[in-house]
């Protein structure tokens, strides 16, 4: 792993770091390439934008480890409000959740139950569920809450990242069941013992893992494939997978970032390829900005050029 990509990594989870940079202007500023705002409401608008390009979207609130049981139900009835705006708005447009925020560090249990109102309301309204994934320690956890989940609605999905020794393993149940999985290399400061610490490597098991589940067994009910990457020459290498094997259209998507190769996008869904862009908001964007900067630290360019405007 790279000295800046470590640098990075750490900041996103420095308190004081946080409370500062969140203060300083060229900061905000620059965190809008990748965010359009705080609220809900600019989120809907830059999905609506981004409808007539042929591009769908996830929508997702930024925070995690949320501190007190009692903000789950504030999350939740957030959430619930979101699928209702996508319905109003008549959008393609998803939901992805961290379970930390659903209470699963107070009580699992709790985090179950705002799942299921969730998963409720998105199969009123034919809104797809993610469960986003977080950093190792919760893994096992969410794998666990995703197959409990799983038997009731094949109306869910699960994030696995690519960068963890244990994912090929993990995948493999995962085929069984017939999963929707947005496949992503993983953004968070991992032990060497647990993770590739090379980019080439990370990148490798990326291609194998998603190659994995272009196979023609792990094609079941409710399976799809989200190749979530920016890295073009991984996505070149997948669509050449995906042609040699002749797979179904439906069968897989791509999925990027707001913000984040824009034009690749663009193209992708212009030649009739299902393209979504995962569009984040909310007040608590550091950590998640600080791991899209790691994710290419070639972006800290952009922040510089920045500081000078300010």
């Amino acid at each position: 792993m790279s000295v800046m990509r470590k640098a990075l990594l750490w900041a996103s989870t420095n308190a004081w770091i946080r409370e500062n940079a969140m203060r300083t202007g060229f900061v905000r500023r620059s965190v809008s390439k990748f965010m359009p705002g705080e609220r809900v409401e600019d989120a809907v608008e830059a999905a609506k934008g981004l409808t007539p390009a042929r591009i769908h979207t996830i929508l997702t609130r930024l925070g995690e480890n949320i501190a007190h049981i009692k903000e789950a139900d504030e999350v939740c009835e957030h959430y619930l409000k979101v699928i209702d705006l996508i319905t109003g708005a008549g959008i393609d447009s998803q939901i992805s959740v961290k379970p930390t925020q659903l209470g699963y560090d107070q009580d699992p249990e709790v985090c179950v139950k705002h799942c299921l109102r969730l998963i409720d309301r998105c199969e009123q309204t034919h809104t797809f569920f993610w469960l986003d994934m977080e950093s190792s320690p919760y893994v096992d956890g969410t794998i666990a809450l995703f197959k409990r989940l799983r038997q009731r609605t094949p109306n869910i999905g699960i994030a696995i990242q690519a960068y963890l020794f244990r994912t090929e393993k993990d995948i493999e149940e995962l085929v069984a069941l017939g999963s929707a999985i947005r496949m992503v290399k993983g953004a968070y400061l991992e032990p060497a013992d647990v993770a590739f610490p090379q980019k080439s490597d990370v990148d490798e098991n990326y291609f194998k893992i998603c190659a994995r589940l272009l196979q023609e067994d792990a094609f079941k009910p409710g399976a799809l494939l989200h190749i979530a990457t920016h890295d073009i020459g991984l996505q070149e290498r997948l669509l050449k997978v995906i042609a040699e094997r002749k797979v179904s259209s439906d069968r897989y998507e791509f999925a990027m970032l707001f913000g984040i190769q824009t034009a690749r996008q663009q193209q992708l869904a212009a030649t009739g390829i299902r393209t979504r862009c995962l569009i984040s908001y909310g007040e608590y964007w550091f950590p998640w900005y600080m791991r899209r900067l790691a994710e290419r630290p070639a972006n800290v360019g952009f922040v510089i050029r920045n500081m000078f405007k300010a």
